[in-house]
């Protein structure tokens, strides 16, 4: 007789269940009381032993596979096998100009010397937090000022966020293989730096390069990885002459220096004072700071779904960049402030710009220009020179914000709820922001009516049946009282012009000697664009044209004299061709208008019986 069970249940009284359910389709139990019977204890056993064993089962099937699992120990195993370096927490940076001022002393050095290790201090949101710099820096005599600058001249230095710490590794014999465990969750494994002491009581040291930063490798490389365990640490490991170079021998010192960051929560410092003191010619002088940046670059341990995320990614990049693609997944991996990436090539750029690759980024809210301009060096001087196509340059063009004009109309019937009219309309208006912040924030998103208008009528079951006017806005900030050319780039095919409706119409301004007030629309059945006054009479026959194919709004010789509602942008509406699908290419960001929107209600009453005739 065949068994019902199924193996796959899980439930511990299904499992009993069906246990009951096979042994009562027996003769010698067909009337048998399992529930009052010893028996029924022994069902138990059997059904927790099933349950525990399928359970077991279930979750290593989970954990063998990357979208499946749930532990991060088995999500950062999966990401490695595909290449991605998991990043640790990552410390918070700030730019500073250091200076002391020695103008009132006699005997003046030629030159001061900064140490690694000067400590500089921030406080943000009460907290405070501990700045070191990584490296040496030289100030040289300037009129009495020595201000603290790099080996190539730059006026800069740099700090990092955290506790400076120092772990030390003794080599055993090297026949047996060695772990190395640094016990710190809170490690950035960018600032760690590996030495190899020759002995426990040596000077003579080597110093370790990371693996992912060396050139060519050798047996002879001194090399090393960091990678997260299981528990959270970080081992560090060697190679073994075969796989990424040598290991240390028997006997060494290993000495590992990093700092123990607090991540995210140190970014934002705008003031900071310094804690180190330098001495110069017997005397202690004070280091004068002026941060040329707030601590930016902060990050917490990377996310489960960040690694699922960038896993695919770095296993299709694989440390190169020459697709699209690999620029955003290497921007994405190593510039958390960065939260959005859009990367095309010159070929898809409107206009065509050969030997180029576009990127358009959007940051964090904290983060400010000056610190966007840094961020971009970094991404262009340290990855894109050095790993992207030879002839190939790389352009910054900023995110295009496209506005959505909604005009809303739902069906509603009060008695169907104990809303009020009022609360219907602004809680749909929240509705729509709630939509465009949640699933349509960031480069290549996809607005469809359809989707939105299904959420509109699933909100409330007062709410019969819904539609919506779509158009698009651009905001255009002109120069004023300058004869000037401009072009607006639409990311959609535009409406065709009719002949008792307009296409494209912009906000007011003044225009003119006589100061008209004044906007732009397109002549009824042209693509030509005229300059009206409040009474809808021409002042300028063509100041420019549209395009219905391409998206194109062009301006010729516009020369506004001011913008009336106190903003610098003059908006410009349009009418896409296709209002139910808006898919922006490139820098494009989609944004809901909040003055614009506009929800109508019509009530409709479904218990009153309409009569024809």
């Amino acid at each position: 007789m065949a068994t019902n069970i199924t193996s796959t249940q899980l439930d511990f009284d299904q499992i009993k269940a069906s246990l009951k359910t096979y042994l009562k389709a027996k003769s010698e139990f067909s009337d048998y009381d399992f529930d009052a019977s010893g028996l029924n204890n022994i069902l138990d056993v059997l059904a927790y032993n099933t349950h525990f064993n399928g359970l077991i089962a279930n979750f290593a099937l989970n954990e063998s596979f990357l979208d499946t699992a749930q532990l991060r120990s088995s999500v950062v195993s999966h990401a490695e096998m595909l290449g991605l370096d998991v990043s640790s927490k990552t410390s918070s940076q700030v730019t500073l100009r250091a200076s002391i001022n020695l103008s009132n002393d006699a005997n003046r050095p030629t030159a001061v010397v900064l140490p690694a290790g000067a400590s500089f201090s921030t406080t943000i949101d009460g907290n405070t937090f501990q700045f070191f710099t990584r490296q040496q820096y030289t100030a040289i005599d300037a009129n009495g000022v020595y201000t603290f600058a790099t080996a190539t001249g730059v006026e800069e230095i740099i700090a990092y966020e955290g506790v400076i710490k120092n772990k030390t590794f003794f080599v055993g014999e090297t026949t047996d293989r060695q772990v190395y465990v640094i016990p710190d969750k809170n490690i950035d494994v960018k600032t760690a730096t590996v030495t190899v002491f020759n002995s426990v009581t040596s000077t003579d040291s080597t110093v370790y390069t990371e693996l992912n930063k060396a050139v060519t490798v050798s047996a002879a490389s001194t090399l090393y990885t960091i990678r997260e365990t299981p528990n959270g640490f970080y081992e560090l490991n060697f190679g073994d002459g075969v796989t990424f170079g040598k290991a240390p021998n028997a006997g060494n010192k290993i000495v590992v220096n990093y700092l123990s960051t607090s991540g995210a929560s140190a970014n934002g410092g705008a003031i900071f004072t310094s804690n180190t003191q330098l001495t110069v010619n017997g005397a202690s002088k004070v280091i004068n700071v002026t941060p040329l940046t707030n601590s930016i670059s902060g990050a917490d341990l990377q996310s489960i779904d960040a690694i699922k995320q960038l896993a695919p990614a770095a296993f299709a990049t694989q440390q190169r960049l020459v697709t699209a693609l690999d620029y955003e997944s290497m921007i994405k991996a190593n510039f958390p402030t960065i939260t959005a990436v859009s990367a095309w090539g010159s070929q898809d750029n409107v206009p065509v710009d050969y030997g180029k690759v576009y990127i358009s980024l959007g940051f964090d809210d904290t983060v400010t220009e000056d610190e966007k301009v840094t961020l971009k060096a970094a991404i262009e001087n340290t990855y894109a020179d050095n790993l992207g196509i030879m002839a190939i340059g790389t352009k910054f063009v900023d995110p295009v914000s496209i506005g959505f004009n909604l005009e809303t109309q739902i069906q509603w019937d009060p008695n169907l709820t104990g809303l009020k009219s009022g609360n219907v309309e602004n809680k749909i208006k929240n509705l729509i922001k709630t939509h465009f912040a949640t699933k349509l924030n960031g480069f290549g998103k996809t607005f469809r009516r359809s989707a939105l208008l299904t959420e509109i009528d699933a909100f409330d079951p007062s709410i019969l049946s819904s539609k919506m006017d779509v158009k698009l806005i651009i905001n255009l900030i002109p120069l004023l009282n300058k004869q000037q050319s401009y072009k607006m780039y639409f990311p959609v095919r535009l409406e065709a012009p009719g002949l008792t409706f307009y296409s494209i119409e912009s906000t007011s301004f003044t225009y003119g000697a006589s100061n008209k007030i004044a906007r732009i629309r397109n002549k009824l059945g042209t693509t030509v664009l005229q300059i009206v006054d409040a009474n809808s009479a021409v002042i300028v026959d063509t100041i420019g044209e549209y395009f219905t194919q391409s998206g194109l709004v062009s301006l010729n010789a516009f020369t506004p004299r001011s913008i009336l509602d106190g903003t610098p942008f003059i908006k410009f509406t349009v009418t896409p061709a296709d209002q139910s699908v808006i898919k922006p290419l490139r820098n494009y960001l989609l944004k809901a208008d909040d003055k614009t929107m506009q929800v109508g209600i019509t009530v409709d009453f479904q218990n009153t019986n309409v009569v024809l005739g």
